[in-house]
């Protein structure tokens, strides 16, 4: 290889991502954080240098990320445990400060500190700040063997009803990136824990975004055989869940990316976080690094 070659493949790969560019250039991406991605510290680089370069080539990417992980971590410290139902954290008011603590704080602020070191201009938020995320009590439903459905309290743990996007607006305007922990808050101002990826994907939904990425510690969704499925369409999605070929926790991610993309959202992926750089090979290449979700027939989106 020449001394030269580094440099022209920079330029190819510029060349080929400058159509992508040009149609995202304005565009909102919604961004959730989470899985291997945030634990790696290469991975976190990757992550914060390809928002950085979103932002600069005209994107406005808005980020919600998770730390499930570093909950649970700071919960053991304590001696104390945190129980699930399927994978949901019952979460009661205890648990509910701890939560706060660490994704409205430490997590948040070491991403917003991350992205700045890479040269952007990162504002972190929860959903509590200026009623950003108005949620509700979650009740999970379950359905027991004989088919009737049970409802199960997981505590203060919340969905969400409703998003203020003018407070994410302010700052998208001003050139910040907004990073959100997934906190929420009720009309009584009660406090609530809620999932990340529906986090995401409300948020996506409020603001027509046009493009959900959902950044996990899987390949994708996969078929029967265990090869990864990409550019499906929401009746595709609806098949592949009512024959089994979708099932257990992957449901609920593909639930939300589907969700999104029928609420308004140009289209979901479900990415491969542990890939370098995985978000802008989603966005400015053909190919993409996981499963497409879109209304269309064929899309690349």
């Amino acid at each position: 290889m020449s001394a030269n070659q580094p440099a022209i493949d920079k330029a190819t790969v510029l060349t080929e991502a400058l159509p992508y560019i040009q149609r995202f250039a304005g565009k909102t991406i919604v961004v959730k954080y989470g899985g291997n991605a945030m634990t790696d510290p290469e991975l976190e680089r990757s992550f914060a240098r390809d928002i950085v370069l979103l932002k600069t080539v005209g994107l406005n990417p808005v980020v919600v990320h998770g730390g499930g992980p570093q909950v649970d971590h700071f919960l053991k410290q304590l001696g104390r445990e945190s129980d699930r139902i399927d994978g949901m954290r019952v979460t009661d008011e205890a648990t509910m400060e701890v939560v706060e603590m660490v994704l409205g704080g430490s997590v948040n602020k070491s991403i917003v500190n991350l992205i700045n070191q890479h040269g952007g201009r990162a504002i972190g938020l929860t959903g509590k700040d200026g009623n950003l995320i108005r949620a509700r009590k979650l009740l999970m439903e379950k359905q027991n063997e004989d088919g009737s459905v049970q409802k199960i309290d997981l505590g203060m743990v919340g969905e969400v009803v409703g998003v203020k996007i003018d407070v994410i607006n302010m700052f998208v305007n001003s050139d910040f990136i907004p990073v959100i922990a997934p906190l929420g808050v009720d009309e009584e101002g009660n406090s609530y824990n809620i999932n990340a990826d529906l986090v995401a994907g409300k948020v996506a939904e409020a603001l027509g975004a046009e493009k959900l990425i959902l950044l996990t510690n899987i390949r994708g969704v996969l078929g029967a055989n265990k090869e990864l499925l990409t550019g499906l369409n929401t009746h595709d999605v609806d098949a592949l869940i009512a024959d089994g070929t979708i099932h257990g926790g992957m449901i609920p991610k593909v639930t939300c990316a589907l969700d999104a993309v029928k609420g308004g959202v140009g289209s979901s992926v479900i990415v491969d976080g542990r890939v370098p750089h995985a978000t802008l090979l989603e966005i400015f290449t053909d190919h993409g690094v996981g499963t497409l979700i879109s209304n269309r027939l064929h899309h690349k989106a």
